[in-house]
Parts: C-alpha cells; sequence; structure tokens
C-alpha cells in the first residue's frame, strides 16, 4: 500500500480507483486493501460506502475477502494488465508454471502439413464430425453419457458456459480445497461465491461435501484425477462415497474437469451417472499441446443445448482447423504411443520427487498428475530460498482458501535426475535459519 494511496468519496470513485491501480499494478496481486472501518476514516466517508466499493470489487473477481485477513487483491485480477507479470526470473529453473513438458507433447507439424484448406462457413455445423465420435467413444469408454456434447475452447471455457447455463451470480459453488487458482478465479468473475471442500489424496471428503451441499451450494466442480495442486485422484470407493452424497442432493449440478486427460497417469472415475444436472469437460491442452484450445464437453440434455446456443450468438464455433488437427492427432496411433510414453514419464518424475522429498522428511502425496503440493510452515522464506538456489516454484495462497500453506512444484518440468538436487533445497529452504535468513 506504499505505493498507492486510495481516493474517492462514492463508492464508484473508490471502486474505480482501485481497479485502475489494480490494472497499472500499483496494487499487485495478494496485496491487502485496508480494513473497511480505517479506510472509511481515511477518506471521511461511512463504512457503508467503502462496503459497496469493496462488494462491487469483489463481484467482478478483482479482490477476495478471507477469514481472519480481510480483503486482498485477487491472485489473477480479470483486467488485461493485471495478469500475474512476474513470468520465470532469468536463470531459474522453471517448476512454477504447471505446463507438460514441451518435449513430450507430440509434434503436429505432419498434421498441419496434411490437412486441407478450411471450409467452415457460416451456417455449417459447428462441431466437426470426426471430433464428436473420437470424444464420445472416450467418454463412453469412462462411463460418461456422451449423447449431448459440444466443443468449446479449452475445459475452463466449457465449465463458464456450463456454470452460466444454470447458475446466477451470487449461488454457492462447492470447490475442492486445494484447488485450481484459475477456477476460483473465473467464479469469483462470474460473481459466483466459493465454498471450500477439505480434500485428500483421493479427492473431496464425503462428509464435507454433505455440509457444503447441506448449506445450499448450487453446483460441485470436481476434478476426478491429477488434480491441481495436489495430484488428488478419485478411486472407485470414493468416486462411490461422493456420489452417495450427491444422490441426496438431485438438484445440485456436478461439474467434473478432466484437464490432464490420457497424461494423468490413472484410470477416471465418473460421478455424471444419473444425475439431473451435470458437465464433464476433457481437454486436450495439457495432452497435445497448451495451444490447442479445444475441450469436449459432454452434459444433460438441457444444459448443452443452452451452451451450444449462447455459442450460436457469440463465437459461433472453435476453429475448424483446430478441431480437424485435435481430431487427426486423437485417432493417430504413433500419437497415442507418444501420450503413453508422456504419462509413464510425468508419473516417474512425480513418484521420484515425492520420494526424495521422502527421504528428507518432507511429507508431500501426489497419486497422479504432474504437480506436486508440499506443505510448508510459511511460504514466502521458502519461496525465496528456492529462488536464491535457482529455482522457481509457486505459492500455494492462490490455490487454498481454508487450507494449509503450501508451493505447488511442476514436477512434469523436473527431470528424475533432478529430484534429488531440488528435494536438498527445500529441505534448507525449511531449516529454521532460512526463514530468518530471506525473512
Amino acid at each position: 500500500m506504499a505505493q498507492y494511496s486510495i481516493s474517492g468519496k462514492s463508492a464508484g470513485e473508490i471502486a474505480a480507483g482501485i481497479e485502475s491501480a489494480i490494472e497499472r499494478g500499483e496494487l499487485a496481486p495478494g496485496a491487502a486493501l485496508p480494513a473497511v472501518r480505517g479506510l472509511a476514516r481515511q477518506l471521511g466517508v461511512s463504512p457503508t460506502t467503502v462496503s459497496a466499493a469493496f462488494g462491487d470489487l469483489r463481484s467482478r473477481g478483482l479482490i477476495v475477502t478471507r477469514e481472519r485477513s480481510g480483503a486482498q487483491v485477487s491472485w489473477r485480477p480479470p483486467l488485461a494488465g493485471a495478469v500475474l507479470r512476474a513470468a520465470i526470473p532469468a536463470g531459474a529453473r522453471d517448476l512454477a508454471s504447471g505446463n507438460p513438458d514441451p518435449s513430450l507433447l507430440p509434434d503436429p507439424t505432419p498434421f498441419l502439413r496434411g490437412m486441407g484448406p478450411p471450409t467452415q462457413l457460416y451456417g455449417d455445423e459447428p462441431a466437426d464430425a470426426s471430433l464428436l465420435e473420437l470424444a464420445r467413444a472416450d467418454l463412453s469408454g469412462a462411463g460418461i453419457d456422451a449423447g449431448a456434447i459440444a466443443v468449446v475452447s479449452g475445459a475452463l471455457d466449457g465449465i463458464e458456459r456450463a456454470l452460466g447455463a444454470q447458475l446466477k451470480p451470487g449461488d454457492l459453488v462447492a470447490v475442492e480445497d486445494p484447488g485450481f487458482a484459475g477456477l476460483f478465479d473465473l467464479l469469483r468473475a462470474l460473481g459466483l461465491a466459493l465454498r471450500p471442500v477439505p480434500i485428500d489424496s483421493r479427492g473431496m471428503l464425503p462428509a464435507e461435501l454433505a455440509a457444503a451441499l447441506g448449506e445450499g451450494a448450487a453446483a460441485v466442480v470436481i476434478n476426478p484425477r491429477g488434480q491441481n495442486p495436489t495430484g488428488a485422484a478419485l478411486d472407485e470407493e470414493r468416486a462411490a462415497a461422493l456420489g452417495a452424497v450427491l444422490d441426496r442432493f438431485p438438484e445440485a449440478m456436478l461439474i467434473e474437469d478432466d484437464h490432464l486427460g490420457p497424461i494423468a497417469g490413472t484410470p477416471r472415475h465418473t460421478l455424471t451417472g444419473g444425475r439431473e444436472r451435470w458437465a464433464a469437460a476433457l481437454s486436450v491442452a495439457k495432452s497435445l499441446g497448451p495451444d490447442l484450445r479445444v475441450a469436449v464437453l459432454a452434459g444433460d440434455p438441457r444444459t448443452i443445448s443452452r451452451v451450444r446456443g449462447r455459442q450460436a450468438v457469440g463465437p459461433q464455433w472453435v476453429s475448424h482447423l483446430l478441431q480437424r488437427l485435435v481430431a487427426e492427432m486423437w485417432s493417430d496411433a504413433g500419437v497415442k504411443a507418444d501420450l503413453e510414453r508422456a504419462a509413464a514419464a510425468y508419473s516417474a518424475r512425480r513418484e521420484r520427487l515425492v520420494g526424495a522429498l521422502a527421504e528428507r522428511g518432507i511429507a508431500a502425496d501426489s497419486p497422479a498428475g504432474i504437480t506436486v503440493w508440499v506443505p510448508v510452515p510459511e511460504e514466502a522464506p521458502v519461496l525465496q530460498s528456492l529462488l536464491e538456489a535457482g529455482w522457481a516454484v509457486s505459492p500455494g495462497a492462490p490455490y487454498r482458501l481454508r487450507s494449509g500453506r503450501a508451493i505447488r512444484v511442476t514436477a512434469s518440468l523436473l527431470p528424475e535426475e533432478g529430484a534429488d538436487e531440488f528435494a536438498a533445497a527445500v529441505a534448507l529452504a525449511l531449516q529454521p535459519q532460512a526463514g530468518t535468513r530471506t525473512a
């Protein structure tokens, strides 16, 4: 706050000033805002005016309010100039970005060379028939009804459209805690309220989900495998227990986000069977490449009809060049072999890292996926110590609501031979003197 002084006399002026400061980077992601009463005294206005300003900013996802922590700037506020600017520092090894390993992504070049010119015109079918056929086979194999399906621009786009088709601003959404920061940011930007549900290595805790739904959660968002950031994955027993909870609340909407697909390293267990309102996203961004902004979204007929209808009056369709490219790669035997090798490599890297940490007395349980969640007593000193040692990792703060402090490590970018070196750096960062030295 030393770099920016909040001003304004009306709620609109105060909110606009704070928004501009966030846009310009004067208020950084995670920055704390003054207490309502203190700011009201400073500006000479009523606490009601400041509360209204904060309420406007909160409804648009620009700030968040945490228990015992007051208001702070969102970690990824939905403003063009406010996207986290601090990329990986020069010289640091990237274990922060959450990316797949570029060397393990299938090469799209041969498929691009073989594609003909674009033929999609206004009024044509929005989805590529071959892509739909492949998607239906994949989803049906996981026990998901793929009768109603849409093609969307990535999993989060599908989730946003599905929630927009069924929920309204102010509705409560049950989410995994810790959970995907991008989802939290999206829900806040939609004006939806987050209800954190604790998880373990097998996903949401059934009793906690029951409590959230009992409090009126209109929807629940679940990652069935390789959850970001913890790597949690549903097994058959946990899926059955969560399904029994959901059966008691038939009106609640279920959203499943399978963001890793075939590289998750574990089978998918779905909870969608028999639901009245549901949607299940399957993205190719992590398996085939982040620039392939394509995902398929299955769901109940009404939800998918609304999603497709909203697309029809907006973007109309996802590029058929992308759809055809994904379909060609998805059906290729060589690409399937590449994905199997990638899944095996990611599992080996993740397990080697977890083992190297365990050898140094550091607990980290990540049964699937490409990230590892490492609990720490304080995040900032550990982050700084690791950065001094040449490692960039992600703070846990954007990914947690009520859960404990941690760091998120992108294990997919850490070769097995680097696990011991990194684990030693984490052990050093957790020593009491490390916190003192970098405070």
